[in-house]
């Protein structure tokens, strides 16, 4: 990588002032598994120090109409809607109302081949993961 650095910061425990580690997905629409073509809908955010586990969600209709005229568009946003609830656990998480924030991630951020699909799990450091929640569906999906 000849002109190229990157440089890496590692941060250890204390160092990081107030901020804390948080991991976070994308969540993509793939209307047509066999095209593989996505657009980006929603973020899944987790902090294991905070114990939160937050989605929100936006669905560009439609970017997604371009993508497939024919997108299921009630079925795709109750998916959405479904991970949302998830996250905020109580009656409305269903069978995961009783686990808590870190195993609700890791079982939605779990691969699938649906047209809901989670991208790869990212890391950064916040202060505040809700505001961070809001931040990324800002920067990566509207």
């Amino acid at each position: 990588m000849a002109g190229h650095v990157t440089e890496r910061h590692i941060t250890r425990a204390g160092q990081g002032g107030d901020r804390d580690v948080f991991e976070y997905a994308l969540l993509r629409v793939v209307p047509r598994v066999e095209r593989g073509e996505c657009i980006n809908a929603g973020v899944v955010v987790y902090s294991r120090a905070r114990a939160y586990v937050g989605a929100r969600t936006h669905l560009d209709e439609a970017r997604l109409l371009a993508l497939d005229p024919r997108a299921d568009l009630t079925g795709i946003r109750a998916a959405l809607d479904a991970v949302e609830k998830v996250c905020a656990g109580g009656d409305g998480a269903g069978q995961a109302a009783g686990d808590d924030a870190g195993r609700r991630f890791r079982w939605l951020i779990a691969p699938r081949s649906t047209v809901v699909q989670p991208g790869p799990v990212h890391t950064g450091l916040t202060t505040d993961p809700a505001a961070e929640t809001e931040r990324l569906l800002d920067l990566l999906v509207r």
